[in-house]
């Protein structure tokens, strides 16, 4: 099992798309399992449509009708600690990410072709309790040019630059629960890359 740390070989498959392996360890998958069980989780709202997956917003929402984010209860103490934690391995300031979502995928829920509202900038998400396969397309004059990205559990991923703002994303429904932690910087100039140890790519 690779470890936290550890650095793998393989180049990214898209541009400012990072991942790492092992960002948090079983134990603490347990509990952060439990603690986005534990809350306030409602259907996704997209104006009068309802998603089948279950979310809660910290710092900031999005309203669909009105187009343009909205307040949101501040990040609970223990997302905070997280962000702490986890942003320093996509050498990222913690303090940039100051919105929260918690997401959990029921059987048969999963998320359809997207980018990210532009409102938001870098986004940085932590996949738990089951492997999942990240799509990832952007339409070419000969159609669409598409990639395919394992998220083992626990494993932390950062889609910045072309990977944020010129492919779309989606993780296609599953058959057993997963859960994730998404957290989101707002719009603006986006810090360079750097590699550290602590990467797969």
């Amino acid at each position: 099992m690779p470890q936290q740390g550890e650095l793998f070989a393989p180049p990214p498959p898209v541009p400012g798309l990072r991942l790492v392996r092992e960002a948090v360890s079983e134990a603490e998958e347990e509990r952060l399992a439990a603690l986005i069980d534990a809350a306030p989780l409602a259907p996704f709202q997209f104006g009068q449509w309802e998603g089948k997956r279950l979310t809660v917003n910290y710092g900031s929402a999005y309203d669909y009708q009105r187009a343009r984010p909205t307040e949101a209860p501040p990040l609970p103490a223990w997302l905070a600690d997280l962000r702490t934690r986890l942003a320093p391995l996509m050498d990222r300031a913690p303090e940039d990410f100051v919105q929260g979502l918690l997401i959990r995928y029921d059987p048969g829920a999963g998320i359809g072709w997207h980018r990210d509202r532009p409102q938001y900038g870098e986004v940085l998400g932590l996949s738990l309790s089951a492997p999942a396969m990240l799509r990832l397309r952007r339409r070419t004059e000969a159609g669409f040019d598409r990639r395919t990205v394992e998220l083992p559990p626990r494993s932390l991923y950062l889609l910045s630059g072309e990977a944020r703002h010129d492919w779309e994303h989606s993780i296609t429904p599953m058959e057993v629960t997963r859960r994730s932690i998404t957290l989101r910087t707002m719009a603006g100039p986006a810090p360079p890359l750097q590699r550290r140890g602590s990467e797969t790519w």
